[in-house]
């Protein structure tokens, strides 16, 4: 990994030689580093450095101007209206590929020949973030190996990272594909059935979502851990919850393993555990099932069901004592209603895996 100390160094060589404000940000527009301020600055660029990050708005309002396809310097003008500054955004781009964004508050001062006298030191700062793209490439190739269940494998894994962190599977999509390279600083990734990917805990619900909308599949997070060597287990949380939020519309499309409840019974259950369960509701056809299912996930209020499935109450109590008699369960006794939803959960899975 590049040193963050490094980039800071470069932030405030081109503030003073320019004589101007300076950020430095991740192609995700979170701050990386900035400079000594100079003269006026506006509402965007201090909500940028005391949120370490700039809001989908601002990020919206800038990307408007072409600046992720620029070759080079973009200016962009004040707007009064809207309380910003003249600016100008410098894509920091290494070879086709834009790492980051520099950005320089313009009072009119900066002539495009004062700009070309800070160009090494912008093409140092793209090749630093370039560098520290690559070197979490490398490190994603380990991932697997820390995920492992097998403590050697895990110990033969090369990656250092500081705790807490949080493990992340997202299902990759065949029509779609997800710039993992972009990801804010500190995430790790590995492209595969599921996506594997390791995050700072505090990070881990913006990168599960982030990454999700991406494929536009589904996600799952597992719980953090404190310590790093632990990371395997969040992570078989996370394909577990995957898998739920896969199955589970109510947890779709990124789910939480500590939000899961019983569901993270269901998940931990091999096929022969779920077989078994599924059993209870066998006899019942795919209308019945869901007519039952919906009534026991509205807890037996049967004009809820009955709203929600399209029909009305009697057709509902209807169906309702047809399942009694096939499954042999009344639905009215705690533990067999408990039985049936558990049956009906588990053929879900199974149905939907493929098992």
């Amino acid at each position: 990994m590049y040193d963050s100390a490094d980039l800071q160094e470069l932030v405030d060589e081109i503030a003073a030689r320019l004589g101007a404000s300076a950020t430095l940000e991740d192609r995700t527009f979170r701050l990386l580093a900035y400079g000594a301020q100079h003269g006026d600055i506006d509402t965007v660029r201090q909500e940028s450095i005391l949120r370490r990050r700039a809001t989908g708005e601002v990020r919206d309002y800038f990307e408007r101007y072409g600046i992720a396809r620029a070759e080079g310097p973009v200016r962009i003008p004040g707007d009064a209206a809207l309380k910003v500054l003249a600016r100008v955004c410098w894509p920091l781009r290494h070879g086709d590929v834009v790492y980051g964004y520099l950005w320089l508050l313009d009072s009119g001062a900066l002539t495009d020949e004062r700009l070309r006298s800070a160009a090494p030191l912008v093409a140092r700062a793209a090749a630093a973030l370039a560098q520290e793209a690559r070197s979490r490439r490398d490190l994603g190739r380990d991932l697997l190996a820390l995920f492992s269940p097998d403590p050697e494998e895990r110990a033969g894994a090369s990656i250092e990272v500081p705790g807490p962190v949080t493990a992340i599977a997202v299902r990759e999509s065949q029509e779609r594909l997800a710039a993992l390279w972009t990801l804010p600083r500190g995430v790790l990734a590995r492209p595969g059935s599921p996506v594997a990917l390791l995050a700072p805990a505090h990070l881990a619900g913006e990168v599960a979502q982030t990454v999700q909308s991406a494929y536009g599949t589904a996600a799952g997070l597992g719980a953090p851990r404190t310590d790093p060597a632990d990371a395997w287990l969040s992570w078989r949380e996370a394909r577990q919850a995957l898998r739920i939020a896969e199955h589970f519309p109510r947890h779709a499309p990124v789910a939480r393993w500590e939000d899961l409840g019983v569901h993270r019974l269901l998940a931990r259950l091999g096929r022969p555990d779920l077989r078994e369960l599924a059993a209870e509701t066998a006899a019942l056809d795919a209308e019945l099932a869901q007519t039952v299912e919906v009534y026991l996930d509205r807890g037996g209020h049967a004009q809820k069901a009955a709203a929600e499935l399209g029909i009305h109450r009697q057709t509902l109590y209807y169906r309702l004592g047809k399942a009694e008699r096939l499954t042999h369960r009344d639905l009215s006794d705690g533990d067999d209603r408990l039985a049936v939803h558990l049956g009906l959960k588990a053929a879900r899975l199974l149905g939907q895996d493929g098992l």
